[in-house]
């Protein structure tokens, strides 16, 4: 098969895998994972490898060279300006080559892969108190290679600088496979690399050289003319690094050269001393333009970070709401500056702040200011200025009144004494095109603007109009001395630009630059230089005609009703491809195989190819695509991206519909039908529960019984319970023999969930036994009632919808009198407040049971709040035990854990809560067979491990069946923690009524 740049793919194919150690492949799912970035840009890959190491991605990268094949070297993949997209081959580097092969504390260098982590390296020197000093919004994810790739400088580059300004070494394979490390020609930690030794050794590295100095001295007048003296230069190629007179250094040169020029395999990083304390201003102005004028003034403070955020920007985090407390701190204003000092103590810190507040406070012109002393809120400030992106994504709304915003000229760059004209001008531009409700924030001490536009990129006019915008925009910038680029780099948004900023003479010595290093062409064409058009390879375009079926399962409410509009939630930025959990859930199956199609964002991909918008997809079969089943599969379905995700994409809503389609007449897995019928099945066998037990645990029927259904072999089948809670209850109830409180604060209906009605049904008794002590008179559903979760997982979506009406018209009466319906399974309850409505849409009865679910500790802290602080005394008064809180997927993601840890800590327990993600079973997938070594890599990525190491006399909470599952059965195997029972809260609230501490 050729390729239409006529290369033979099939030829290429071959002598990749036989040369490659890695991951070679063509196969559709993974062209179509990597087809774009978070830019507004879509070329379809010829292939990808994931290399081994710096050598595998060597030889990858000869073989491309012999067959003229491009190449394009790529990081997170975060990029905003389609330079880590292209009809290339692409070498992903997150996978495997992520090592920090050496560190010299003393020399303040480490030399690290291109693969690593930002925040990785930086865990592994905050012992040290040293880091890498910029840090892009992006740090839990962005790799050090794309950070040389694009000259990444974040927050912190107010302090430390840009990459370019952080960097000692580069190993690097040239365009026509050369292989060889670049550096200053005049450092003698490096003798090899110094001007003499480069000379004699001679070779394809001398010859690199010699044509860059005769660049750099015949040229250095222009150069120096026409590159703007700011800060946050970024556009271009970095020329000023080859001038006479300074630090001739070819390795900066080509840091922010986007795979352009070579493709890098190793970087030496020069390393930083962390602030020993800092302090936190945050100053309020009338409007953003004004907050810019007072820039200058600020400086001389030398501030560690200086940001800028405008009042949307505050609005839409505010109407996001994780963040609610802390931006209640902001002082009264239209706009603020986020001003962090440095000092050698906390005092020294603190006073700079001070005098900083003082000085601008005291002018008399109504600025404003706090100073915020919490650390926690001052981080959570902090994380509303990274969340911009996400932010003003989707300002939220109908698509016609609130379209959504895109990138494209989203961090141009001006001196920072010029900003506050600058910004008034460009606001003047957005009205003058008719772009409206632009939030406009960013690194404001260097004077780089972040925004994200509306602009309409599905139309011809609207995409003419978008071309228009980024000349008058360009022009805009350079008439204020400014950079098109202050961060995100060129690529193809800005590559056609360069001409505007730096004149046809200069754009023609960067492509001599990039030819010294690449003569064929191959290093990421189409980009930065001799860019292809901007308006050329969109992912949406004039011509996008995706399919949007009208006959989808659920609503998708906050989508305008549209799974199109839902799969476009993603917009690239990464978040699920952090390899450590950092307080999230999201993505478990991305940390457990770190493979870009076990991501959310990678998913998000694959269902957007799916939709068949361009004739060039490589996802041919829409809902019967193998290659997004495929993808899916190892989806939890845990739902954390719904929280974690700035863009709140529902990974697992989307899996149940995809799955609803794609089995639609069709023989389903096995599984399916065991666990996703597990309610009708768990009431079959409890009419002799100890007989299926025994079968299903006999030797040599259990393999067989598992077989059936589906379930992994390493998998032990849970028991069921020697009797169901709702015959307890009833029993009890009859026989009057049920603790009875006097039921003064009202009646509650306990939902009984299949996990704790037949599975675990001490749980229920425990709960009834909180409640009735606490006052409340238990009340349960008549009937046999479920919630649908396991048919929802499974996507056998008719059955769940038919069960849930059913379940919510029987509820009915009760919720109408005001009953709260309290949950203890968090996956049930989750289908209540979220999945129902999704599902049923605008069902009045789905709506109010939504409303009325609470789980037990929200019910405890709205309805019985006086008892909940009595609770320590009435617990005998002894102090509780500690405790390992593992939270529910869905509790984090849905209902949130503050209250049970509340609950938790009046009742004398003194919890913690886990940084452990998700537990790896999550319902159905960690029995489902094929999924057992994923699920426990997600156990191990940090719950097991906690566990191993906690104290005997420790507490393991756990509310979900699955957690308290995957507990049970990982101690059983490994042996470790033996007689750790996890308990639910209920349980653990009801020692404590009885004076025990388990």
């Amino acid at each position: 098969m050729t390729s239409r740049l006529g290369i033979d793919l099939d030829r290429l194919e071959a002598d990749l895998r036989a040369t490659v150690r890695g991951e070679v492949r063509f196969d559709p799912g993974t062209l179509a994972a990597y087809s774009t970035d978070a830019s507004n840009y879509r070329q379809v890959p010829l292939a990808v490898v994931v290399p081994r190491d710096p050598d595998d991605a060597a030889a990858a990268v000869a073989v491309c060279v012999r067959h003229r094949a491009p190449v394009l070297s790529r990081g997170g993949g975060t990029s905003l300006a389609g330079e880590c997209t292209n009809t290339a081959v692409v070498l992903d580097w997150s996978k495997h080559c992520t090592a920090i092969e050496e560190v010299d504390l003393e020399g303040r260098t480490a030399v690290v892969q291109p693969g690593l982590v930002l925040d990785v390296l930086n865990g592994a020197l905050e012992p040290h108190g040293l880091r890498f000093g910029p840090e892009p919004s992006t740090h839990p994810n962005c790799t050090i290679g794309g950070m040389v790739g694009n000259n990444s400088c974040g927050a912190t580059a107010q302090a430390y600088g840009k990459t370019v300004d952080n960097i000692r070494r580069l190993e690097v394979v040239t365009g026509d496979g050369e292989r060889f490390w670049v550096g200053p020609v005049d450092d003698p930690r490096h003798p090899d690399l110094m001007w003499d030794a480069v000379m004699v050794a001679g070779g394809r590295r001398a010859e690199v050289y010699r044509s860059l100095r005769r660049l750099g001295d015949e040229h250095a007048d222009l150069i120096r003319s026409r590159f703007p003296d700011i800060p946050r230069r970024v556009s271009g190629y970095n020329l000023d690094s080859l001038l006479p007179g300074g630090s001739f250094h070819p390795a900066r040169a080509l840091v922010g050269s986007e795979s352009t020029c070579v493709t890098v395999l190793r970087a030496e990083l020069e390393i930083s001393e962390v602030p020993r304390a800092s302090a936190l201003a945050v100053l309020g102005f009338p409007d953003i333009a004004t907050a810019g004028d007072a820039v200058p003034e600020v400086l001389p403070f030398e501030p560690f970070r200086l940001e800028g955020v405008d009042h949307r920007l505050a609005d839409l985090e505010r109407a996001r709401g994780p963040h609610q407390e802390s931006l209640d701190l902001l002082p009264a204003g239209g706009a603020w500056l986020f001003v962090e000092l440095a000092g050698e103590s906390e005092d020294e810190a603190r006073d700079r702040v001070n005098a900083l507040v003082g000085k601008l406070t005291g002018r008399g012109d109504g600025v404003t200011a706090t100073v915020v002393d919490d650390p926690r809120h001052a981080a959570a400030l902090w994380a509303v200025r990274e969340a911009g992106l996400g932010a003003t994504a989707r300002p939220g709304g109908p698509a016609e009144t609130t379209p959504d915003t895109w990138p494209g000229w989203e961090d141009a760059a001006v001196a920072p004494d010029r900003l506050g004209d600058y910004l008034r001008d460009f606001q003047a531009l957005f009205d003058r095109f008719g772009y409206r409700d632009v939030s406009v924030y960013g690194h404001f001490g260097q004077g780089c603007v972040h925004c994200r536009i509306p602009f309409d990129l599905v139309t011809e006019p609207g995409i003419a109009t978008f071309r228009s915008f980024l000349d008058e925009a360009a022009h805009l910038v350079v008439r204020y001395g400014g950079s098109l680029s202050g961060e995100h780099g060129d690529g193809q948004a800005r590559g056609p630009l360069l001409e505007i900023m730096f004149g046809a003479d200069v754009v023609d010595l960067m492509r001599r630059f990039r030819a010294v290093w690449d003569p064929h062409g191959l290093m990421n064409p189409g980009k930065v230089v001799d860019s292809r058009p901007a308006t050329s390879d969109l992912r949406l375009g004039a011509d996008w005609a995706p399919a949007d079926p009208a006959d989808t399962e659920f609503t998708y409410p906050g989508d305008d009703g549209s799974f199109q509009r839902a799969v476009l939630r993603c917009v690239g930025v990464g978040k699920c491809h952090s390899p450590q959990q950092d307080g999230r859930v999201m993505c478990p199956s991305y940390r457990a195989t770190r493979d870009e199609q076990h991501s959310t964002r990678g998913r998000s991909r694959l269902l957007f190819e799916m939709l068949d918008g361009h004739a060039d997809t490589p996802i041919k079969d829409g809902w019967r695509s193998d290659a997004v089943k495929d993808a899916l599969d190892l989806c939890l379905a845990c739902k954390g991206c719904l929280s974690d995700c700035p863009m709140h994409v529902d990974m697992a809503t989307y899996k149940a519909e995809f799955l609803s389609h794609h089995y639609a007449r069709r023989l389903r897995p096995r599984a399916h039908y065991a666990m996703g019928w597990l309610p009708l099945w768990a009431r079959l066998a409890h009419v002799a529960p100890e007989l299926v037990n025994a079968l299903s645990h006999a030797p040599g029927l259990e393999r067989l019984v598992k077989a059936a259904g589906g379930v992994a072999q390493e998998r032990e089948v849970p028991r069921f319970g020697p009797a169901r809670f709702t015959r307890w209850f009833a029993d009890g109830d009859a026989a009057g023999t049920l603790p009875r409180g006097r039921g003064q604060r009202g009646e509650v209906l306990l939902w009984p969930d299949t996990f704790t009605d037949s599975f675990h049904p001490w749980i229920g008794v425990a709960a009834v036994q909180v409640l009735e002590a606490a006052g409340f008179h238990v009340v349960l559903p008549q009937g046999e009632v479920c919630c649908g979760l396991t048919w929802i997982s499974t996507g056998q979506l008719g059955t769940a919808r038919r069960v849930l009406r059913r379940t919510a018209r029987r509820l009915a009466p009760a919720v109408a009198r005001g009953t709260p319906v309290v949950a203890l399974e968090p996956s049930c309850t989750a289908v209540f407040r979220s999945d129902a409505t999704n599902l049923l849409g605008h069902d009045r009865d789905a709506q109010r049971l939504s409303s009325a679910t609470r789980t037990l500790s929200e019910l405890l802290l709205e309805r019985a709040g006086d008892w909940v602080v009595d609770l320590a005394n009435s617990s005998t008064g002894q102090d509780g035990p500690p405790a390992l809180v593992q939270v529910h997927c869905h509790q984090h993601a849905v209902l949130g854990q503050h209250a049970d840890v509340e609950v938790l800590r009046h009742a004398g327990v003194h919890p913690q809560v886990l940084d452990s993600g998700c537990c790896g079973l999550a319902g159905n997938f960690g029995f489902e067979d094929g999924h057992y070594e994923v699920s426990m890599a997600c156990a191990e990525d940090g719950l097991l491990p906690a566990l191993r190491e906690s104290s005997d006399d420790t507490v393991v909470v756990a509310d979900g069946f699955s957690c308290r599952t995957q507990i049970e059965q990982s101690h059983v195997l490994d042996g470790s923690a033996t007689g750790r029972e996890p308990l639910h809260l209920a349980q653990v609230l009801a020692n404590r009524l009885q004076g025990g501490s388990r």
